[in-house]
């Protein structure tokens, strides 16, 4: 502002020290004034115009470094993520590398005990809520050794080792989702969604369970609990003996 009447000022200083002005006796003044009024309101108008740009600038420059700002934290925040990956990768390769030694050690004469299934064996099952919470699972894509039974849904070791396990569920928002997987009737991993809006919900889990021959592994519902399968394999269960020990 203080600026802006400074060069006000300074116009007006200019208008009217007009040369010659003491000789134009026969100058209508009123004439002359109006035309200085007007010249004056001109070049206030034009600073308020160039102010209200000023503004305007001031603004589109504050949301450009509000937006370098968001891009540097979303830069960062994806540097973070992308190393946090590789950390993840790093780990993963590691366990394979591992689970290939322990394969390997087990040598060529090792029994060969794996199986996976799939609830479904034809059609669309919905499997629960029920008392008997076991899952048996019907459809059968490997069961070398034998030791998985289709009629009760029951993986018995045939004999003492490190076993590797995995299991995956898929449900409807009605009912609780997941299962659990048990060790001779003992809960030791799970999967698990709670009812909610969203249509559906699958997850899996997985653990290497030591396991003595005779020991019982099998899959069981939630209470209230709901699974659904048909043939393109949502829920599944596999193992498979990584050594004997």
């Amino acid at each position: 502002m203080e600026f802006r009447a400074m060069l006000l000022l300074t116009l007006l200083g200019f208008l009217f020290v007009e040369p010659g002005f003491g000789q134009r006796g026969d100058m209508d003044i009123s004439e002359w004034m109006r035309t200085k009024e007007q010249l004056i309101k001109n070049l206030e108008d034009k600073l308020t115009d160039v102010e209200r740009q000023q503004n305007d600038f001031d603004a589109l420059e504050a949301r450009l470094n509000a937006t370098v700002d968001e891009l540097t934290r979303q830069k960062a925040e994806m540097d973070k993520l992308k190393k946090e990956n590789e950390g993840l990768k790093t780990r993963l390769n590691a366990s394979e590398v591992e689970i290939d030694k322990l394969k390997q050690s087990s040598g060529e004469a090792a029994p060969q005990i794996a199986f996976s299934v799939s609830l479904a064996n034809s059609g669309e099952i919905y499997r629960g809520p029920c008392t008997d919470k076991t899952l048996v699972f019907k459809r059968i894509f490997s069961n070398t050794g034998n030791a998985y039974n289709q009629n009760t849904g029951v993986f018995t070791a045939p004999l003492n080792g490190l076993y590797y396990f995995s299991f995956s569920t898929y449900g409807y928002n009605t009912h609780v989702m997941g299962a659990i997987l048990m060790k001779n009737d003992v809960r030791q991993i799970s999967t698990y969604d709670y009812t909610s809006v969203d249509g559906s919900d699958s997850s899996s889990n997985a653990a290497v369970l030591q396991l003595a021959a005779g020991d019982k592994v099998h899959m069981e519902l939630w209470d209230n609990g709901r699974v659904f399968d048909n043939l393109n394999g949502h829920t599944t269960f596999s193992g498979f003996l990584l050594f004997p020990m």
